[in-house]
């Protein structure tokens, strides 16, 4: 009998909630099969199992929270089997000998230590990376709600961006298991289903299973093409994101009911409480013409390089804050109060703040400074596809260093956003309206918005709070005039 423990996925997390078991007792499982889904503090995360065998017992109910080390489930076969081919995507480090043993021996479950998942965590001192030929390396898939904006309406529907190419050539297409049909019948073929090792990370990362997908590679092989037809098909059909239970219900008569703060919510609430009473706010507003900017974004949606993306307004903002922050480093650096420094960064890592049904979330497009517009509308996409289906991961929520939250989706005008901790600076978009405008001496209905800019006063102070806006704005009211920076 073994005991599989609560692990940490990382970030330090110490605690989690049970949301939904995926397995049941005298369910057989397999390693790397998903057992449970957990929120933590920052995001949904689903565990595989270490072990296989036979599910005895679910130690704790959906709903429960459970700290780090905590047996949840009970499986009569504790033997832990190695990371061989079969492993589900991103389940083992890309580095790991296939010699290793994953998890632990069934004698192992004796022992008072908690061990970490494979995958999540530490790394096992010791572990060597497969040396790979060519120094291509996977583009850093952000994850955050763009909220797309055309005079304050919301298009839903974002499809996500596909990570990078990466170099295929020198890794072998690995098996992995096929899953039945909902009939029950094999679906691609009998057996297992190949797959290079960048294209299962792809399908894992967009929620498709490889044993859905008619192969069209040499040999059987899933191709990348494979991948992305399928990811479009899904993308095109689902209309509204993946459903989320309800934390209370009011019943009939009451005149009250409580939900409890934990999860995403409770550490949103925590960081806004330490930034708005650690650093000392101070918003500045600005009306901006964006006529040209409407009419830019209409051209985008019908050039031929952006067919594949979802372009809105919040393309250009973005754009723009990553030209203006240029000129004003202050706003893309951060207070370190233990050493009484500032920290200048030389990297934009752009955080787009997005509601979701268990809270606030910032997920951040790293160096969104080195982009281009296409690139960067990708990007975007992504973040607004992963957000939405409550899949956001820490890693991609963490190091932003400057944000963007857009208000105009709900037709509002602007407000006064609170700074996202570790931040010197967040943007906030309001609502884009036909309003009278005096335009070359005449009074013409025009495209406006406000911009309004909260700063951190011990890094930004008012005059380079007010050029970075200034910067902004320019680029809004004419998109041209980035060619000058």
């Amino acid at each position: 009998m073994a005991e599989y423990k609560l692990p940490d996925v990382g970030e330090g997390l110490t605690e989690a909630e049970i949301v939904t078991w995926k397995v049941k007792v005298g369910d057989t499982i397999k390693v790397n099969d998903i057992v449970v889904e957990i929120e933590t503090a920052k995001s949904l995360v689903e565990l595989p199992s270490p072990y296989a065998g036979t599910i005895e017992a679910l130690l704790a109910e959906e709903g429960q929270t459970v700290a780090v080390g905590t047996p949840i489930i009970s499986v009569s076969s504790g033997a832990a089997s190695g990371a061989q081919a079969d492993a589900a995507p991103g389940a083992v480090d890309a580095g790991a000998s296939t010699s290793e043993p994953v998890g632990t021996s069934p004698d192992a479950a004796e022992e008072p230590e908690h061990k970490t998942l494979v995958g999540y965590g530490p790394r096992a001192a010791g572990t060597k990376r497969r040396p790979r030929r060519g120094s291509a390396t996977p583009h850093s898939q952000a994850g955050e709600v763009a909220q797309e904006q055309l005079q304050g309406a919301f298009t839903p529907g974002l499809e996500p961006e596909q990570v990078e190419p990466v170099e295929e050539a020198d890794e072998p297409a690995v098996p992995a298991r096929s899953a039945p049909s909902g009939n029950g019948a094999p679906t691609a073929g009998a057996g297992s289903v190949l797959a290079k090792p960048p294209v299962r990370k792809l399908a894992r990362d967009l929620g498709i299973d490889l044993a859905t997908i008619t192969p069209s590679g040499p040999n059987g092989t899933i191709t990348r093409a494979d991948v992305e037809a399928v990811s479009s098909a899904v993308s095109s059909e689902r209309a509204e994101p993946t459903p989320v239970s309800e934390p209370s219900v009011r019943r009939p008569g009451e005149r009250e009911t409580r939900e409890p703060i934990k999860g995403v919510r409770k550490m949103m609430a925590q960081a806004m409480v330490d930034s708005a009473f650690t650093a000392p706010h101070v918003t500045e507003w600005v009306s901006v013409d964006v006529t040209k900017t409407m009419r830019f974004v209409a051209k985008l949606r019908s050039h031929r390089d952006f067919r594949e993306i979802r372009v809105s307004p919040l393309l250009v903002v973005a754009k723009a804050v990553a030209l203006a922050a240029r000129r004003t480093p202050e706003i893309n650096a951060t207070w370190d109060e233990a050493t009484q420094e500032i920290v200048y960064k030389s990297y934009l890592n752009l955080g787009i703040a997005a509601a979701t049904p268990r809270g606030l979330v910032v997920p951040n497009v790293k160096d969104a400074d080195q982009m281009g517009l296409r690139d960067l509308g990708s990007a975007i996409n992504a973040l607004t596809a992963t957000a939405r289906e409550g899949r956001t991961q820490p890693a991609e929520m963490s190091g932003g260093t400057f944000t963007i939250t857009n208000v105009g989706v709900f037709g509002v005008d602007a407000g006064t956003p609170i700074i996202n901790p570790g931040e010197s600076a967040i943007l906030c978009f309001g609502a884009v309206r036909k309003q009278p405008w005096v335009h070359k001496g005449r009074i013409k209905p025009r495209d406006v918005t406000t911009l309004a800019l909260s700063f951190d006063h011990r890094i930004v102070d008012g005059e380079k709070g007010s050029r970075f806006l200034a910067d902004v704005a320019a680029i809004l009211e004419d998109p041209a005039s980035t060619l000058l920076y």
